[in-house]
């Protein structure tokens, strides 16, 4: 049996992290070997440094789909949260994990971002401290994907409300109870 791989993918903020590590909660409680991987610490661990150049984007989300291909067949999910922007490098995922891939588009309005900045980073941008932060004033731009895809709102749905969307589209078939914390 393979995994079935859930990507996360969205802009900063907008909740990936936050959905990631309730659905493992959920999914460890039912006893599911479960791997997380987030963006974040990926590139920190490997030897892409924090330059968000198109060519340092696609090779981070190239090594985490072809870690994701080497251990894939020892999980029955892996979880994923990364900012991902370029429709390339998700299609070429959903292409190598076929029916397994489960791309969930995470979003918000920019105000919501604003104002929930985790990380601070739209506060260094606003003061042009940061000067690429995807989706607000770098030159890289969110691609949407064309093809079909779940898609949660975090700014109209909580994260209870959140979950059970994801869990509906990937048809997830234990009870509701699992998925509350």
């Amino acid at each position: 049996m393979s995994a079935k791989i859930l990507w996360f993918t969205g802009l900063s903020g907008s909740g990936k992290s936050t959905l990631s590590r309730a659905l493992f909660k959920s999914l460890k409680r039912k006893k599911y070997k479960i791997k997380s991987i987030d963006g974040d610490k990926f590139r920190k661990k490997s030897k892409i440094k924090n330059k968000f150049t198109i060519e340092n984007i696609k090779g981070n989300n190239l090594s985490i789909i072809n870690y994701v291909k080497h251990i894939k067949s020892n999980y029955d999910y892996i979880l994923v949260s990364v900012i991902s922007p370029l429709l390339e490098t998700r299609t070429f995922a959903k292409k190598i994990f076929g029916k397994d891939y489960h791309e969930i588009y995470v979003h918000c309005s920019i105000e919501t971002l604003k104002k929930r900045d985790t990380k601070g980073l739209y506060k260094k941008a606003e003061k042009k401290i940061l000067k690429d932060l995807i989706g607000y004033n770098s030159m890289i731009k969110y691609q949407k994907s064309k093809y079909c895809k779940i898609k949660v709102n975090t700014e109209k749905n909580d994260l209870k409300k959140s979950i059970k969307i994801i869990k509906d589209k990937i048809n997830l078939n234990f009870p509701w109870y699992f998925w509350q914390d």
